[in-house]
């Protein structure tokens, strides 16, 4: 491998990267109120609301119903409106966004309807607060499922990311894509595709190291 090419991935492992955490950190400011809305919401929540339920769960779940790829090309001009280009990794981060905030908003509900009906129960009976009950009660004690739910969330997020060659947004999958697949050239190809798995591992195994570290039942 020469140097250029060495350049070319790490330029391009970077723009992974940068697409990948810019992307998870806006869709987590969204997916948590949406996640923590819904279970709040719910008939059995705290403050149950039928409609507001019923109309986010709907909302979510089109989103979620919709393929990335297919995403990314309908939001092509809403991209363009945002970001001012439809090239580039900068481009591929709000149809990321828009994959991915009702997936961690799903994954989030999930995670907070794990804490204990009764630990609520005795939030409530010392005179909590719905809010407080949301970040004093709900969200620590699912703080490691929470954090599991990150590595899923987030490598599936860096997954999507790799669809960005198809419109121009570069990354891993751009190599793969244009100078691997449309070039035959399948060494070029796996050596993206390895980058990509290697960086799955690190970012499943460093979620995973964090949310034993805050597990109370792992320590007890």
């Amino acid at each position: 491998m020469d140097a250029s090419s060495i350049s070319m991935y790490l330029e391009e492992t970077w723009a992974t990267i940068y697409m990948t955490l810019i992307s998870s950190a806006i869709s987590y400011l969204i997916g948590i109120p949406l996640g923590v809305i819904l279970v709040v919401t719910d008939k059995d929540g705290i403050a149950p609301c039928n409609p507001v339920h019923t109309a986010l769960g709907v909302v979510i779940n089109i989103f979620r119903s919709i393929p990335f790829l297919i995403l990314l090309v309908m939001v092509l001009p809403l991209t363009k409106f945002l970001v001012g280009t439809t090239l580039g990794p900068k481009a591929i981060i709000p149809p990321l966004i828009i994959a991915s905030a009702p997936y961690i908003g799903r994954m989030v509900e999930s995670s907070l309807k794990e804490v204990s009906a009764g630990v609520i129960e005795a939030a409530k009976s010392m005179g909590a607060s719905n809010w407080q009950i949301i970040y004093k009660v709900l969200i620590p004690e699912a703080k490691p499922s929470l954090l599991v739910g990150a590595a899923i969330c987030i490598t599936t997020i860096l997954s999507y990311s790799a669809m960005a060659g198809f419109v121009g947004g570069g990354g891993l999958g751009a190599i793969a894509l244009n100078y691997g697949y449309y070039r035959y050239k399948t060494d070029i190809m796996m050596i993206a595709v390895v980058i990509l798995v290697v960086l799955v591992q690190i970012i499943q195994e460093f979620w995973m190291r964090v949310s034993r570290a805050t597990d109370k039942r792992a320590r007890n």
